[in-house]
């Protein structure tokens, strides 16, 4: 990714928000891409992130729909990376029902600092010294899985890229982007990302290696602007890339960014706190306010339904 965001355009705007596999003919490489308009304005909108922290964020949301989207059965991809950078944490939540949600935690003054007038400073900038975490969760009945690497790079790409390489000895290349795009409709956040991995060779396919070295060379000219254009659909962008030797689009599905924050739920976690400390919460109003921190819905909650 490069250090300034793609330039705003005024443009026409059409639906997107899926993430679908690709398979360019007869090549032993897999792919994946990943197209957010709607879904990643309404996360990043939810908050008043500072530009580059939007960055971040909608980097690891194009990231978990990548991924999880991959997933062959029920649970959740979460992706996130901590530090002790200006970004203390960021998360992102890929539910295989094909809801995506996220947040950040961050220091406003220390972030202004590290972007230093650059208008997209790189993951490690922001993130510090701190572990790139891909977890997997199948529900109660299963115990979670989890990779963690290093945070190393300029963005969370390079992150994913070391990842696969170092846990699940799979080459991957990574891209994605993030940026401001104005339309009829006005200003809005739009996100894209796609992946490809190379299958290993063996006695039947012999080396991989070769068409592995072009696919990189290919997937290197994709540009971010590419990426998050409306106007651009996801057959023209990876025929502009694979046109020579056919590629198809399979399996996409449909993405939405939705919560899984209830007032029920927040009920039931405060029941565990102690009565003192639930007394601390009471606002002036006599009731506990209790703001979600994926999506900013803020619940007022009568102390009396968590005593019950």
């Amino acid at each position: 990714m490069t250090d300034h965001a793609p330039a705003a355009q005024t443009i026409k705007a059409h639906a997107d928000d899926f993430a679908a596999a690709f398979q360019i003919e007869g090549w032993p490489v897999r792919g994946r891409l990943v197209r957010l308009g709607e879904v990643v304005d309404k996360i990043l909108s939810a908050h008043d992130y500072p530009a580059p922290v939007a960055g971040l964020l909608g980097e690891a949301c194009v990231l978990a729909a990548i991924v999880g989207s991959a997933l062959k059965f029920e649970g959740r991809l979460i992706v996130q990376a901590q530090g002790d950078g200006p970004v203390r944490y960021v998360v992102a939540d890929y539910d295989t029902a094909g809801t995506l949600r996220g947040f950040c935690r961050f220091d406003p003054e220390e972030v202004a600092q590290a972007a230093g007038g650059v208008a997209r400073p790189g993951a490690q900038a922001l993130l510090g010294q701190g572990v790139f975490i891909m977890t997997i969760d199948r529900g109660e009945d299963f115990e979670r899985t989890q990779g963690i690497t290093p945070i190393e790079g300029d963005s969370l790409s390079l992150c994913a890229e070391h990842y696969f390489t170092q846990s699940e000895q799979v080459p991957t290349k990574v891209r994605l982007a993030v940026g401001e795009v104005t339309t009829e409709a006005g200003t809005s956040w739009r996100a894209g990302g796609a992946m490809i991995q190379v299958i290993a060779g063996d006695s039947a396919r012999g080396s991989t290696e070769e068409v592995w070295e072009r696919t990189r060379a290919l997937f290197h000219t994709l540009g971010d602007d590419e990426l998050i254009d409306p106007t651009i659909s996801a057959e023209t962008l990876l025929y502009r890339l694979f046109h020579e030797d056919g590629v198809r689009l399979e399996g996409a599905r449909s993405l939405a960014a939705v919560c899984r924050c209830s007032k029920e739920r927040l009920v039931t976690v405060m029941q565990s706190f102690p009565p003192e400390d639930r007394a601390e919460m009471v606002e002036d109003d006599g009731m506990i306010h209790a703001t979600c921190e994926y999506c900013s819905t803020i619940y007022k909650i009568d102390p009396q339904e968590i005593a019950g």
